[in-house]
């Protein structure tokens, strides 16, 4: 079997399984790998961008060499290396969890139990649940699941067809160490650096493919597009920004604005400030939604590129003019 159809196999298998099941509930690959990069810390740790570079190199290098190691081994066996994809793909994309964990603050919103929603706030983000009223828990809801839809989903689905299940856990590697060490805390300025850089080189070609199905699949593209345009490069993340405001254009709100992250405050710029409208508990679900849709529609796409791309160079190697019988080329 080709190795673009033992990726489509594999990724469509892995998506589904996510769907269908969401994280695994033990032994979940990331949390090990969490363990492993906060060992490594605890070895490396100086205040200095080459320690911290090293960490990149050793966690972020090392997962991807064992999942190039793994798939190489399995590469004369189509079956096992179908199981591979699809095991690696549930593994690093997290949808379906991110959409219960915002559908529970959501209904906690709904029946107007704001502490509950403070409580649960930080399992999806990294907000000072306590400085934040109802309305200020549901953007940070909806600003995480835009976000997140490419960091936990659409990202993953464009690094498996780019580089197959060595792409998968490298980016799923990078993006964790990023919410490792990445933040801008004393501790991790300059330790942190490289993996945050790293996190934004790999994020990028999902964040932009992200922006444009939420354009696709939202139901307001000239909307998304107008928001995207005017208010994407205003934003401190250069992927956080074409995803959260093509989100806002698509769902009609407002994101953005002050907010609070490890006792810092922080006032960003508002995205799609003169059209949309202040969230509501409502567009939770809305968005819940549109990720989803994002990323279905994202698996459709990588795959087919994937399928395309091989395709065009399989023509591309055969010999060109017709064939004489019988003749030898010289």
């Amino acid at each position: 079997m080709r190795a673009d159809r033992i990726h489509a196999y594999g990724a469509a298998a892995g998506l589904i399984g996510d769907l269908l099941l969401g994280d695994p509930r033990r032994g979940h690959p990331v949390a090990a790998f969490g363990r492993a990069a906060a060992a490594v810390e605890h070895r490396l740790w100086r205040d200095h961008r080459g320690r911290g570079a090293l960490h990149t190199l050793v966690c972020a290098g090392g997962a991807a060499g064992g999942a190039a190691l793994a798939a190489h081994a399995l590469r004369r066996h189509p079956a096992a290396s179908v199981a591979l994809t699809a095991a690696a793909t549930w593994s690093v994309v997290g949808g379906t969890s991110l959409g219960r964990e915002a559908r529970a603050i959501g209904g906690a919103l709904a029946a107007g139990d704001v502490e509950l929603a403070r409580e649960r706030l930080p399992h999806l983000c990294g907000r000072d649940p306590q400085s934040l009223d109802a309305p200020g828990i549901a953007r940070a809801v909806v600003e995480s699941v835009a976000e997140n839809t490419s960091d936990a989903v659409v990202g993953a689905l464009v690094w498996g067809a780019l580089a197959g299940v060595p792409g998968l856990v490298g980016f799923r590697a990078a993006n964790t160490l990023d919410a490792m060490v990445g933040h801008k805390s004393p501790r991790y300025l300059r330790y942190g650096w490289a993996s945050a850089r790293l996190d934004d080189l790999a994020g990028w070609p999902g964040a932009l493919l992200t922006a444009l199905l939420a354009v696709t699949a939202g139901g307001r593209p000239r909307e998304a597009v107008r928001a995207w345009r005017a208010d994407a490069a205003k934003h401190p993340s250069p992927n956080a920004g074409p995803v959260e405001a093509a989100f806002a254009g698509a769902l009609g709100v407002r994101l953005g604005g002050t907010l609070a992250y490890g006792g810092r405050v922080e006032h960003r710029p508002v995205l799609n400030g003169a059209a949309g409208r202040a969230v509501e508990t409502a567009d939770i679900e809305r968005a819940v939604r549109l990720s989803h849709r994002v990323g279905v529609l994202a698996l459709g796409v990588t795959v087919a590129a994937r399928l395309g791309a091989a395709a065009a160079l399989r023509r591309a190697r055969r010999p060109h003019g017709p064939r004489i019988p019988g003749r030898r080329a010289i």
